[in-house]
């Protein structure tokens, strides 16, 4: 190979760096980089060689039929998919470079691809869309003279086989026409001529047109003599137009100047319908603190019936215990006397007995006395046992039914331990649920999600507002020094933290319409001047003592929030302390001047007016923490005491269970001791019944022996009695125990109708205290919908009509001013003023003269159609006219001579260019041909438009030529088409070149003197050249401008 020095030097512009295919024909992802020069791609059939020329040429704007291998560009894309890109990348630097300026070094070519259309996008080389347009493609291609349907340029196998199997002289000849370049000018030059004998007959009518206007011209002439005498009553027709014209403005100014005082008028109704609406305002104001005044009252109030309700429950609870053990004494009483009626009665049958005895002492025996005495002792020893049994049931069943009832007591005590933690375990749940949500968004701290809502109606109506609302205005404050006075703060000014500032009514109306939109009914709205500068207090005014104010311990970045909390909720003059105590001190024993309120931690308010001190408790639920900078303290306060108040539940619920356990346990004994004391009692009356029968046995059995039985009755006589006596000492207990109960449940009756007498002066202090709420509330809504009423007429009455006046207004300034431009047009007003002072004339008084004056002109007018001026116009107009044409006509005949001159001599030198690129071909062909000890020679008749080809091979004995390529061996007829494309190359220029099966049908002896011709002519030639082969190019000799590339076997 010969020496790189000896090479010629690269021209960079134009030449193909890379080709990248998606889902082209076969290929999914094909990405290849070409050398500067030689560049050889092998590959197996169907690895996709012959697709890279295709893409090339699509690439370059080619259609589908051209590249011979689809009949639409769809066709291209590959199975199964959507779309095909193609994306060419080509150098730009040098001399030749394409827009360098807005290209850069690089230019990237991206041709998209789909089953509906087709893109072409020109990018830099950052990769940054330049154009999309097709022209922008033709330009580049032409600048770099890139036809990609030039066999020279692009030679696919499809020509190559069409060359190859070709015996036609004509088709050979329009290969060579075309290759070289000779059949585009050709048929550029034989459009020209069609096109230069168009445009002469054209030139030749042209100048026919011009004498009928000559005509027309010198009729013109004469008429414009005869409306000359017309003029001046034209002159006073356009005079009048102009008073008509400026009339019109000033009839407008009228009205102007009565609609501005009707504006003013009407503007003299909103500070009076304005005072209403703030005194409503205010008296809302004060309706609502004394309606949150009255609601702390009344839950204050409350917890203390509830405490009087938990005495009364208590009381009534111990009174139903004294009643039934009153019952229980009075039943024991009862049964009791029974008991000694019953043996008041068995006395006196034993003395009836006794006298019975008496009687039959003579007709009785003693046989069976010992016996019977026996078993009467062993009936009085089981009788006096069971006795002693029942006794003792009875006092176990008594132990019994009171601890049931301290069983039932400790359990409804549990249950209500239980029912409280589980209400602070909901409420400390609810609190940091609530804390959470700040914590998320600060914003809904003051007004919940509906707030969110309604900044972001704010953010869509914005432009409406004269000034943007601010607020919430807790979302605009911060706590100096810590969260230590949050509770505090909160108390004194939490009413205005979720309130909203605007500037002017109008726009708090608007904000009332948004906060509706938000589904916020009652967004409270201050109203104030943006304006104002941050208020400084001097210290005289302020309160004198060493505890902060509510104005010290908070900070915003907006003056006008500060401003508000001091005009509208005295922050600088409410005072905070830690504690009860200290805040009473602070309150009523200190007289501290410019004091309003004192807030203590602990959430108490006091203040006094005059003689009277006022304190309120906290409220039940205090919504403290909102202003603080970080929640998760709080948070975790508060989820430390909502697990103490669970586990605190969990215990009570524990302590219940084992309660309710043991009262079942009790209840079970009680159920079986009653059982035990019944049988007891039965076997006892069982044992006095048996001892009775036995006695009256004895009786009869004993009439033997009257004496020792009359002791036997006297003795039983005596033991019931000294019974009697004891039971009737007992009875006199059961009454004294009876005496007792009863004067306790008559105590106990009396302390509960006392306590229920107490408590119902707070009842009725609590329900009066409600009716004043509930008139209270009454009243705020009556002076809330009486604001609502005036707000509505100030905005649908006053406004509207402010509006509507203003409206008009602003239409009348349009009417004059779309006036004052039309009659500007027709007359400058310095005219109108030129004439004089304005007579006052009105529009239709000026609008009749001129009708009038119009009537007289057309009259005048009527035996001409056209005005003087006209006809003035038109004569001037035809005359201009005849003199451009002329001249235009003759700069025509004079450059289509110029340009048929040029046409003849480009004939004459594309003849002569032919005839020299006729012999050259041959020349070139030849010497080509002599590289394998071939001769021959092509003749070229342009005439008959036929190429021939004639080749002598050095074998052939006879010297005897072969005229037609088909007659060759395939080797011979391959390197012979190589030695005419090569030929036909020294003959063209091109800044990249593509030849694909080049070398088919060639032996080995020829393709390999066909790789090293095409190697050197190649690299000698100076352009990039692609060479496409299925072949193996081993043979080509290596080099560093020499580049080989392998394609993938395709995928079976």
């Amino acid at each position: 190979m010969a020496d790189s020095r000896d090479l010629p030097p690269r021209r960079g512009a134009g030449i193909v760096k890379s080709i990248r295919l998606e889902n082209f024909m076969c290929h999914s992802n094909l990405y290849i980089e070409f050398g500067e020069w030689l560049n050889f791609i092998t590959g197996q059939n169907g690895s996709g060689k012959s697709a890279i020329l295709t893409a090339l040429c699509v690439a370059f704007g080619c259609r589908a039929r051209g590249t011979q291998r689809a009949s639409t560009l769809k066709d291209f894309i590959k199975t199964g998919c959507s779309h095909a890109v193609i994306q060419v990348e080509m150098e730009n630097s040098g001399e030749d470079a394409f827009k360098p300026g807005i290209y850069g070094n690089v230019i990237i070519i991206e041709r998209r691809i789909s089953e509906a259309s087709g893109a072409i996008v020109l990018k830099d080389s950052q990769g940054k869309k330049v154009s999309s347009r097709r022209d922008e493609l033709r330009e580049l291609v032409d600048h770099f003279n890139i036809d990609v349907e030039n066999p020279c340029v692009i030679m696919s196998q499809d020509k190559s086989r069409e060359f190859l199997h070709s015996g036609n002289d004509k088709d050979k000849f329009k290969f060579f026409f075309k290759a070289t370049l000779l059949q585009q000018v050709d048929d550029l030059l034989k459009n020209i001529f069609h096109q230069l004998r168009s445009a002469n007959a054209l030139v030749d009518d042209l100048e026919s047109t011009i004498r009928p206007v000559e005509k027309e011209l010198n009729e013109l002439q004469g008429k414009i003599k005869n409306m000359e005498h017309v003029e001046e009553i034209y002159q006073q027709v356009q005079q009048l137009k102009k008073k008509l014209a400026w009339s019109w403005v000033y009839d407008v100014d009228k009205q102007l100047l009565d609609q501005s005082v009707k504006i003013g008028k009407l503007k003299d109704r909103i500070p009076i319908c304005r005072a209403k609406i703030d005194h409503q305002q205010g008296l809302a104001e004060k309706l609502r603190e004394r309606f949150i005044e009255k609601k702390a009252q009344i839950a204050s109030m409350m917890e203390k019936t509830s405490e009087v309700r938990r005495l009364k429950d208590e009381l009534q609870e111990t009174l139903s215990l004294a009643t039934r053990e009153k019952l229980g004494l009075e039943e024991e009483h009862g049964r009791k006397m029974n008991y000694i009626q019953k043996m008041a009665k068995r006395v006196r049958l034993l003395e009836q007995q006794v006298h019975d005895v008496h009687e039959q002492h003579i007709r009785n025996t003693q046989a069976e006395e010992s016996e019977i005495e026996e078993k009467l002792k062993e009936l009085e020893l089981e009788t006096e046992a069971a006795k002693s049994t029942v006794m003792r049931l009875k006092e176990e069943e008594n132990g019994l039914l009171d601890s049931l009832n301290s069983g039932r007591s400790e359990i409804k005590k549990i249950a209500e331990e239980i029912e409280g933690y589980e209400k602070k375990h909901n409420e400390f749940s609810r609190s940091i649920r609530e804390l959470r949500q700040h914590q998320t968004n600060k914003v809904t701290a003051f007004g919940g999600d509906r707030v969110i809502q309604l900044l972001r109606v704010i953010e869509r109506q914005n432009r409406r507002f004269k000034k943007p609302p601010i607020g919430p205005i807790g979302a605009h404050l911060n706590l100096v020094n810590g969260d230590v006075w949050a509770p505090a703060v909160e108390n004194a000014i939490g009413r205005l933290l979720n309130a909203f500032i605007v500037t002017n009514h109008q726009d708090s109306l608007l904000l009332r319409g948004c906060a509706n939109e938000a589904n916020y009914r009652q967004l409270p709205i201050i109203i104030y001047d943006f304006s104002r500068p941050l208020l400084d207090i001097p210290a005289h005014m302020l309160p004198q003592t060493k505890h902060p104010t509510t104005l010290s311990v908070i900070h915003s970045e907006n003056h006008t929030v500060i401003n508000v909390l001091i005009d509208k909720g005295d922050a600088e003059r409410q005072v905070l302390v830690k504690d009860y105590d200290v805040g009473k001190s602070v309150t009523f024993d200190q007289r501290i001047k410019n004091l309003k309120e004192v807030f203590t931690l602990d959430g108490y308010k006091m203040f006094s007016r005059g003689s009277v001190q006022t304190i309120l408790p906290p409220v039940k639920r205090p919504r403290s923490g909102r202003l603080c900078s970080s929640f998760d303290d709080q948070i975790k306060s508060l989820e430390k005491d909502t697990s103490n108040m669970k586990e605190e539940a969990e215990q009570c619920r524990k302590r219940k269970r084992a309660a309710e356990e043991q009262l079942r346990g009790l209840e079970e004994n009680l159920c079986n001791a009653k059982r035990r004391c019944q049988n007891a009692e039965r076997i006892l009356m069982s044992k006095n019944l048996e001892l009775q029968d036995l006695r009256k046995s004895q009786v009869a059995g004993t009439s033997s022996l009257p004496s020792s039985n009359v002791d036997e009755l006297h003795q039983e006589i005596s033991k019931i009695k000294e019974e009697m006596e004891e039971n009737k000492s007992l009875l006199e207990k059961f009454r004294v125990r009876m005496k007792d109960a009863e004067a306790k449940a008559k105590d106990l009756k009396l302390s509960f109708e006392n306590l229920c007498e107490s408590a119902k002066g707070e009842v009725d202090a609590y329900e009066e205290a409600e009716r004043d709420m509930l008139q209270i509330e009454r009243d705020l809504h009556s002076a809330e919908k009486e604001m609502n009423h005036y707000e509505g007429i100030m905005t649908n009455k006053v406004l509207f009509d402010i509006k509507e006046a203003e409206r008009q207004y602003e239409e009348l300034e349009r009417h004059r001013k779309e006036s004052y431009s039309k009659a500007s047009i027709i007359s400058p007003e310095s005219e109108i003023e030129a004439l004089g002072d304005w007579d006052g004339s009105t529009p239709e008084q000026l609008s009749a003269q001129l009708n009038r004056l119009n009537q007289r002109l057309s009259n005048e007018t009527r035996q001409c159609s056209e005005s003087l001026e006209d006809l003035r116009m038109m004569y001037e107009k035809k005359e201009r006219t005849i003199i451009r044409k002329q001249q235009t006509y003759k700069s025509f005949r004079e450059k289509l001579n110029a340009c048929q001159k040029a046409l003849e001599l480009r004939w004459n030198k594309f003849e002569r260019n032919a005839n020299l690129l006729k012999r050259q071909l041959t020349w070139q062909f030849n010497g080509h041909l002599r590289k394998k000890g071939i001769s021959g020679h092509i003749k070229i008749n342009y005439e008959e438009k036929t190429l021939s080809v004639e080749v002598k091979m050095p074998q052939d004995a006879s010297s005897s030529s072969v005229r037609d390529t088909r007659g060759l061996s395939g080797g011979e007829r391959s390197f012979s088409t190589l030695c005419f494309t090569l030929a036909l190359h020294e003959m063209t220029e091109a800044p990249f070149r593509a030849m694909d099966e080049f070398d088919v049908f060639m032996d080995a002896v020829s393709r390999k003197i066909s790789l090293d011709t095409l190697v050197d002519f190649a690299l000698s030639q100076g352009s990039q050249w692609i060479f496409i082969t299925p072949h193996d190019i081993g043979v080509v000799k290596q080099g560093e401008r020499i580049k080989k590339q392998q394609m993938a076997a395709p995928r079976s």
